[in-house]
């Protein structure tokens, strides 16, 4: 692979962006909306190009917007439409998702957003206040500001005050202006500090007010007085917000990530919520009416805070939060290959969930002493950390009955257990016994067998120990003299059956050891120190990566070199195997990924990123490669074309110059450049009637209103009521009788013979349905579709007493002509092929005897016989054929 000029690719293809795992919330404060039709509230944060939304209730994505070209510099909310401003120009989105308006007019960057009613005022850095008409796009009204005298930093709009908008500024003075009539009203001279946070209080003409000194001031608008004032010592004020669901809380908070929560009727501090946030907290917002706190930071978190604890205090009742910092290695946690384990320079370790947020899990920061950073005995917040996590190993052998993730410290000498299904660190501190000789030495690799029992460490003095997870004690070190290198141990690993265990160092010396014994067995002198290590155990292929730039695959079993690669520009940060080991597919600083085939010892595929990637891994079911990139908090997920189709892949040339791939989740798709209307819906897909000639389709239909056709009479018989006992009928009062002189009672039978009945003949009052009368009309134009839609809105019932009324027209069959054809053209169109031969088997109880006595009748009859046996051979020939190759493929794995 040469940088030079040569063969230019189009892309990988092998890999294809999909989404990105782990990014919640950066510095842009959140916007908050009320959906009236929902009757919730929904949170939208802002995610370098895109937004995403969540609803309050369960913090559960809901949408995504589409990318813009830049950066989103601030967000705002109205009823209807989410405002995100990148660089000059702001984007109004409906849906969450689509961009239906954009409005262009400032010179400088766009910092503030307001929604007032049908307007948007939006602020720059050059001293512009712009009024949009919202549904037009036009200015309304424009103000000029000199940023040296008055520079805009906070925007609101006092409740109940018609069109008016108060302007802070970071001089520190406000001004009160009338945005219809374009008019000051009034100026506050302010309180010698730069107004960082403004916000309307339950009461009317009372406002809260933020500076850049940690001063608050609760200040009455209409009579231009200072109620009272607050402050923070924790620096800025970056937002305040008040509680409307009775209680009189005042929330500021800080740079630091604390929030304090104030009461106004006492006027004092009443309860501080420290390190809410490991960072500046964005944006901090009451829910209207609720005792729940929103808030966002650029730590990545997004936190919901209740009030419901004595003291007015909050608890955390649901978050979404990834790294606050990069993260420095990651490795699927697993042989499902669903869950990622990443460990960050936030010094956390957590698990995301390819399936949903909702099975992600935070393992939390490792501690130097747990018990002491419960209590907090004087220390600082901080000190009882540790330090990020360089390396780590995961086994699921024995996690249920103890640790089983052990993890590297940066510049500490003890390694740390985990506990995946506990979310928390382990017991168990695996260190050396105390010698002086090791004693300025750190951990700097690790390795868990696959029985999940023990733990080899690799050391920078280069002592390789074995612990015991159960316990975590020693059970002994490699080497003669306690040093299996002369040097710092890049990387360690162990087989499947836990006889060799393998050591790299940087002396350019790769051992083979006895797992058991400890004893060498064999050594290889390398052209290079390596950088990492990696082992496929299943395959026994075990990948170097060499500081010269270079990867060797050395086969265990042998013990020989048997692949040497050459290509990367840049330090190999990482690689992965495949599940079948066929491909390595390695990271660099030169900002690639490539894939080798160590088959064929050739480079198959090679992307460029616009971030170096530091970590690589692929999932064991090999659907997914995750990616982590230098200066970026998510981990990328890229999908391999593989096992979705037949994928052609041959070995690259000497002068192939990949193409830069874009990230998944960040910029997938260019930005439409027209301007969508709010009523233009999506392009639905709509899938076709029928997928091919010898294909045929099912009617999706409950099998009750077709499957029982055959038998209703058997039904009708079995559900027939007994009939209860008849009571005798009573006499009546006058008894009839026969003309004559002597009186005689005139009998029941005679009165019914006598009687007449009332009710015609089906004969003379028959009239055909709508059925039969569509049937004759699609016969003359040749489409079945109208009748065959009445049917399937048929109960077997109905149905059954319409195909019995088809020969009631008399001695002509037309009709009965009329449903053979129809059924014939749905075996031609491979339609509704259960309810074809339904009703066919149903017509033919009713009618057989009387079409065996019309030729033409026979004759199409016999026609459709033909048509059924030749699809129905297609079809069983398709079954063979499909049952051949899986018993085949069952064959081959078993």
């Amino acid at each position: 692979m040469s940088v030079g000029a040569g063969l230019t690719g189009g892309g990988s293809s092998l890999f294809s962006g999909f989404r990105v795992l782990g990014l919640y919330s950066n510095h842009v404060p959140h916007a908050l909306r009320f959906h009236k039709k929902h009757r919730e509230f929904y949170v939208a944060t802002a995610v370098g190009k895109c937004f995403h939304t969540y609803n309050v209730n369960r913090l559960g994505i809901v949408a995504v917007s589409n990318s813009l070209p830049d950066d989103i510099t601030c967000l705002a909310a109205d009823r209807m439409l989410v405002f995100a401003a990148t660089g000059k120009v702001i984007s109004a989105f409906a849906r969450n998702k689509e961009v239906v308006m954009r409005y262009q007019g400032h010179r400088q960057e766009v910092r503030l957003l307001l929604p007032l009613g049908d307007q948007l005022i939006s602020a720059d850095s050059g001293g512009d206040v712009i009024v949009w008409d919202v549904q037009g796009g036009d200015i309304y009204l424009q103000l000029q500001f000199d940023p040296s005298s008055f520079d805009v930093s906070a925007i609101m709009h006092p409740s109940t005050y018609l069109n008016k908008v108060l302007l802070g500024c970071s001089q520190g003075a406000l001004q009160l202006w009338n945005i219809k009539t374009s008019k000051l009203l009034f100026t506050f001279p302010g309180w010698s500090a730069g107004v960082t946070a403004m916000q309307q209080s339950p009461a009317v003409d009372v406002v809260g007010i933020g500076m850049a000194t940690g001063r608050i001031v609760i200040h009455n608008i209409r009579l231009d007085e200072t109620l009272m004032s607050f402050t923070q010592d924790w620096g800025p004020v970056c937002s305040l917000t008040f509680r409307t669901d009775g209680p009189p809380i005042m929330a500021s908070c800080s740079p630091q990530g604390h929030i304090a929560f104030w009461d106004l009727e006492r006027r004092q501090v009443v309860t501080q919520q420290t390190h809410a946030h490991r960072t500046a907290i964005a944006a901090a917002t009451f829910l209207h009416g609720e005792p729940l706190l929103v808030t966002n930071g650029a730590d990545n978190a997004i936190k919901i805070w209740i009030f419901d604890q004595d003291g007015c205090g909050a608890r955390l009742l649901r978050s979404r939060q990834g790294h606050s910092a990069p993260p420095t290695t990651i490795d699927h946690h697993g042989n499902d290959g669903k869950n990622i384990l990443s460990a960050g320079q936030d010094g956390t370790l957590q698990s995301f969930s390819t399936v949903h947020e909702r099975f992600n899990k935070n393992l939390g920061h490792g501690s130097i002493n747990k018990k002491k950073e419960q209590k907090k005995k004087g220390l600082l917040y901080e000190e009882l950390r540790l330090p990020a996590i360089t390396a780590f190993s995961s086994a699921t052998a024995r996690q249920s009955d103890w640790d089983g993730i052990v993890a590297c410290h940066r510049g500490r000498l003890a390694a740390t257990t985990w506990n995946y299904q506990r979310c928390t660190m382990g017991a168990h501190k695996l260190k050396p016994p105390t010698d002086i000789s090791h004693r300025d030495s750190i951990a700097t690799a690790v390795s868990i067998t696959s029985c999940g029992n023990f733990a080899v460490v690799g050391l920078s003095c280069g002592r390789v120990d074995v612990y015991n997870l159960q316990s975590g004690l020693h059970r002994g070190c490699y080497g003669d003299d306690e040093k299996a290198h002369n040097g710092v141990v890049r990387g360690v690993a162990t087989d499947t059956l836990n006889q060799l265990t393998l050591t790299a160092g940087s002396d350019r010396m790769l051992k083979f050891w006895r797992f058991k014994t400890r004893k060498q067995e064999e050594q290889l002198k390398l052209n290079a120190a390596p950088a990492s290590m990696k082992l496929h155990r299943d395959s026994g292929m075990l990948a170097l990566a060499l500081d010269d730039f270079t990867l060797l695959a050395v086969d265990i079993e042998t013990r020989r070199v048997v692949r040497k690669f050459a290509g990367h520009h840049g330090c190999i940060n990482d690689m992965t195997f495949s599940p079948d080991g066929r491909w390595l597919i390695t990271v660099a600083m030169d900002c690639t990924i490539s894939t080798w085939d160590l088959p064929s010892g050739c480079l198959v595929d090679c992307f460029l990123v616009a971030t170096a990637p530091v970590c690589v891994s692929l999932s064991p079911t090999g659907d997914f490669l995750a990616t982590a990139h230098i200066d970026s908090l998510g981990i990328f997920l890229w999908t391999n074309k593989s096992l979705c189709g037949p994928v052609g892949l041959r070995p690259l040339p000497a002068d192939y110059q990949p193409v830069v791939e874009m990230l998944p989740g960040v910029a997938m798709e260019e930005v439409q450049q027209e301007v969508m209307s709010a009523e233009d819906d999506e392009d639905a897909y709509e899938s076709a009637d029928q997928l091919g000639a010898y294909l045929v389709t099912l009617s999706l239909l409950p099998e009750s209103r077709w499957k029982s056709l055959l038998h209703l009479d058997v039904i009708k018989r079995r559900n027939k009521p007994v009939a209860p006992p008849a009571a005798p009928s009573a006499a009546p009062f006058f008894l009839p009788t026969l003309p004559g002189l002597t009186p005689r009672f005139t009998s029941p039978a005679t009165a019914q013979q006598e009687t007449q009945s009332k009710v015609l003949s089906w004969g003379s009052l028959s009239q055909r349905s709508e059925f039969s009368s569509e049937l004759e009309a699609a016969l003359q134009s040749g489409s079945f579709d109208r009748p065959i839609c009445l049917l399937k809105h048929c109960g077997p019932a109905a149905l059954s007493v319409e195909l019995t009324s088809l020969s009631d027209g008399g001695e002509d069959n037309t009709i009965l002509l009329a449903f053979i054809q129809m059924i014939d053209s749905m075996f031609a169109s491979g339609r509704d092929f259960d309810l074809a031969h339904a009703y066919l088997a149903l017509f033919l109880k009713l009618h057989l005897r009387s079409l065996s006595q019309d030729s033409v009748a026979v004759a199409a009859l016999l026609r459709l016989s033909s048509r059924l046996e030749v699809g129905w051979a297609e079809l069983q020939a398709s079954f063979d054929q499909s049952l051949c190759l899986l018993s085949y493929v069952k064959s081959a794995l078993l």
